[in-house]
């Protein structure tokens, strides 16, 4: 019981939304802590104060995502955006290797191997994609659980068929970060933006490398990479941070700043308890839905549900202040740890109208 409340209450006085808010899939909503580092950051730039608690902003977010990643922290790179990470990721692969993609991924998430011109992309239904890694297959990748309609990647059995074939892997954790107990250190290459599950602002994504760094070259390297960043400012940087700092991206300062306070917030709270709680509104989601004789897209185990030929619906919804996603036609609804059963129950009430 004490957990519970303490859940519960921590919570509550962190959020305070002005409407029944079921879309973390696009966006998170912003804790009152992050909130509030966000307007610090702006006086502190303001009024000509001294930068340096915003690095240190930097440091203290990469560890705490560290930690919730379940690597060290010389391991996690920081940079802008999921695709920004993938191309680092596709750059470093030979001319003509085969990377693995599973059908309708996320964007950001294939298209840097695709521009390359020079790789041969294979994407395949979800559910076949252990099955289908083959000899020469050189990097397997794809996000931990799908943006369209939330179904899980089967990672355990994907980990084991890419070792079979002395393939990598890639996982993005955009949409499973946050909500989904992370084992970074089971892939090659991870990665996840900030500003969904994480409830971070937009402009920050961490990826997770190995420790020899895989291959990978920095190609964005600017002082932020160099082992003594403020010995490095001009002309070109003579040495390279010995961890996987050397592929951070120049960081925006007023970003980490709140990062840092989402991710405290989601430590605090646990992944576990997370997962728990909003695995419960998804599948009290799951079940009215059956009652109204609607079927989701099967995605067990997860906290996004997607309802085919109620995508028509997200314009009304909105206007009575609920607020869900239309993807391809099917109707979009994610739930995290500030949605109550209540939000639940108003949206099943509002689709049975």
């Amino acid at each position: 019981m004490e957990t519970t409340e303490t859940f519960e209450s921590l919570v509550r006085a962190e959020f305070a939304p002005k409407n029944t808010y079921l879309n973390t899939a696009s966006s998170g909503l912003l804790p009152a802590r992050t909130v509030g580092a966000l307007r610090e950051a702006a006086e502190i730039r303001a009024e000509g104060r001294p930068l340096d608690t915003l690095f240190e902003d930097v440091e203290a977010a990469r560890a705490v995502f560290a930690r919730l990643a379940g690597v060290p922290a010389s391991r996690v790179a920081a940079g802008p955006s999921v695709a920004a990470q993938t191309a680092l990721v596709a750059a470093a692969l030979p001319a003509g290797s085969e990377v693995l993609t599973a059908e309708d991924d996320f964007a950001s998430v294939v298209t840097p191997f695709h521009t390359r011109g020079d790789l041969k992309v294979r994407a395949v239904p979800l559910e076949r994609l252990a099955e289908s890694v083959r000899p020469g297959t050189a990097l397997v990748a794809v996000s931990a659980a799908q943006s369209a309609d939330g179904r899980l990647a089967g990672l355990p059995a994907l980990r084991e068929a890419a070792r079979a074939h002395g393939a990598r892997t890639y996982v993005d954790f955009s949409q499973a970060a946050g909500w989904l107990p992370m084992d970074a250190g089971a892939d090659d290459f991870t990665v996840s933006t900030t500003f969904k599950w994480l409830l971070g602002p937009h402009g920050a994504a961490f990826l997770v490398v190995p420790e020899d760094f895989g291959g990978l070259t920095p190609l964005l390297a600017s002082w932020v990479a160099a082992e003594r960043p403020w010995d490095s400012c001009y002309g070109p940087v003579a040495e390279l941070a010995h961890s996987a700092r050397r592929f951070d991206v120049s960081p925006a300062l007023f970003t980490y700043a709140g990062v840092r306070r989402s991710l405290e917030l989601v430590e605090e709270l646990g992944v576990p308890a997370v997962q728990a709680h909003d695995l419960a509104l998804a599948d009290r989601f799951r079940a009215g839905l059956a009652g109204l004789g609607h079927a989701p897209l099967p995605a067990p185990g997860s906290a996004i549900v997607s309802v085919p030929g109620l995508g028509s619906r997200q314009p009304e919804l909105s206007r009575a202040g609920i607020e869900v996603s239309d993807r391809a036609g099917n109707l979009r609804a994610s739930f995290h740890l500030y949605n109550t059963a209540a939000d639940v129950d108003r949206l099943l009430e509002a689709l049975a109208r």
